[in-house]
């Protein structure tokens, strides 16, 4: 069984160290890709739900949901079920997904943490380290700012708070794998197997449910604001810290603590300036989500046969048939385009936000270095970030990539100054592709491009009276028709 749900296979990863790296991971058994946080019962500090890994929720989503209920309770289990199968919503059951993300935040995470209401204390220093971040970041970007307000969440707070971008995230690829589960019947047998068909959709909105909450629930042990993987999650203009984590974040780097909770919120400052004054970008990162949605495609003749051997009485069956390589990306020239399309404008603005923070507290924090190493580990260890996103869409953002393009736009920084690195968010045709990742310095010296002739020669066409005499004459015509009409 793959270890991915929906069949999702994780883009293979070079080892640093070549083909030596290679055999070291065949022969611990890696390459498998990262543990996955939308299992039922194999995600760390969700074991309430009928345990941990090899509990009695590990492979089938109803024991992991009512295995730990005593009999009393049978009675409120059965009538969850009877709303998981009655839900008639989109490809998600969402109310479910909230729900179990919810209850996932309240056992705490792994290291032990227990999620906190957030005081008067602790808003007061983040609204302050995010003031002190907006500052610093002046000197940094010519993008002014674009935190109207600074808010501190607890751990259910941030659920609350980034599950209406989750929905917009994942449900075009549940939607693929809703839509599969009609189309496979033949269309004369569609309307008698009317009630099967909508069964197996509630079922699997609720199974998406239940994995994505988890999955949220998990991510929201470790996540330190709004922006940790390089998306917008939470809403725009509000730049977030949730204290709780921000404190288990720096409790083992020996250093300050109000100096990591101002490194964060610098990166949390610089993603929202980033995302407010480059208005195309989330809808280009969102839609090139939404593009490799589309070129998933479903092996039909696996899923005809779990149509036909559906028991309603099995429906763990179902969750079997979803890890079992089902749903795959096409590999298509289209699919592999989107996928690189996607990776590299997530490294951009990982790098863009790495180079300018960088930038920003080098001068004034004697722990910028260490704090941004750390982070850069993070990231390349694969942390529930990386991972949800991973095995949410089968993309894994490479550190090797935000490393290059965080160096890459150093370069551009020094070539062309903070302006004219700036100014290529202008528009997605001016961003670096993933060939200019690879050559960062011939793309920074590279000619640029000069758009003050041709301004220049739109304006004097503008102007010439001739044009003005020719536009008011056919604006009288029009007129004329107008009125005879």
């Amino acid at each position: 069984m793959s270890d991915t749900p929906f069949g999702f296979g994780l883009p293979p990863e070079e080892p640093d160290d070549g083909d030596e790296g290679k055999k070291k991971d065949q022969e611990s058994g890696g390459g498998q890709g990262p543990a996955n946080p939308f299992g039922f019962g194999g995600l760390p500090g969700a074991g309430g739900f009928g345990g941990g890994p090899g509990g009695p929720g590990a492979d089938n989503p109803f024991a992991a949901m009512f295995g730990s209920l005593n009999p009393n309770d049978l009675g409120a289990a059965f009538q969850q079920l009877g709303q998981m199968l009655s839900y008639e919503g989109g490809p998600v059951n969402w109310d479910m997904a909230k729900q179990i993300a919810r209850q996932t935040v309240s056992q705490g995470s792994p290291d032990g943490t227990k999620d906190t209401s957030v005081g008067p204390a602790d808003l007061k220093a983040v609204e302050e380290a995010v003031r002190l971040a907006d500052l610093w970041l002046d000197d940094a970007t010519s993008l002014p700012s674009g935190a109207a307000s600074a808010v501190a969440w607890s751990r259910a707070e941030w659920v609350e708070a980034t599950l209406p971008a989750w929905k917009e995230l994942v449900d075009p690829v549940a939607e693929r794998v809703g839509t599969a589960m009609g189309d496979v019947l033949p269309e004369e047998m569609q309307a008698m197997a009317g009630p099967l068909i909508g069964m197996m959709r509630s079922m699997g909105g609720a199974m998406f449910g239940t994995q994505i909450g988890q999955a949220v629930g998990v991510l929201a042990g470790e996540v330190v604001g709004s922006s940790d993987i390089g998306l917008p999650l939470g809403p725009a203009g509000k730049a977030a810290l949730l204290p709780v984590n921000v404190e288990t974040f720096g409790k083992d780097l020996s250093v300050p603590q109000e100096e990591v909770r101002l490194y964060l919120a610098l990166r949390e400052a610089a993603h929202q300036r980033l995302f407010a004054h480059v208005p195309w970008l989330r809808s280009h990162l969102f839609g090139a989500v939404d593009g490799y949605a589309r070129g998933i495609k479903v092996d039909t003749a696996k899923l005809e046969d779990v149509v036909g051997q559906f028991d309603p009485q099995n429906p763990e069956q179902m969750q079997e048939a979803l890890q079992q390589g089902m749903f795959q990306p096409e590999d298509t020239p289209e699919q592999k385009a989107a996928l690189a399309r996607l990776e590299t404008a997530l490294a951009l603005v990982e790098g863009w936000v790495d180079a300018v923070v960088h930038a920003a507290a080098k001068p004034r924090l004697s722990s910028a270095d260490a704090l941004r190493e750390t982070l850069r580990r993070r990231r390349a260890s694969g942390g529930p970030a990386e991972q949800t996103f991973a095995t949410l869409i089968g993309l894994e953002l490479r550190p090797r990539r935000l490393r290059d393009a965080s160096r890459l736009w150093a370069s551009l920084t020094d070539a062309r100054g903070v302006d004219g690195r700036d100014g290529l968010w202008a528009h997605p045709d001016m961003l670096p592709t993933a060939t200019d990742l690879d050559d960062p310095d011939g793309f920074v010296h590279r000619e640029q491009i000069d758009f003050s002739e041709l301004d220049k020669m739109l304006g004097e066409a503008a102007d010439k009276p001739d044009l003005k005499k020719k536009d008011k004459a056919e604006e009288e015509d029009d007129g004329k028709g107008d009125d005879a009409g």
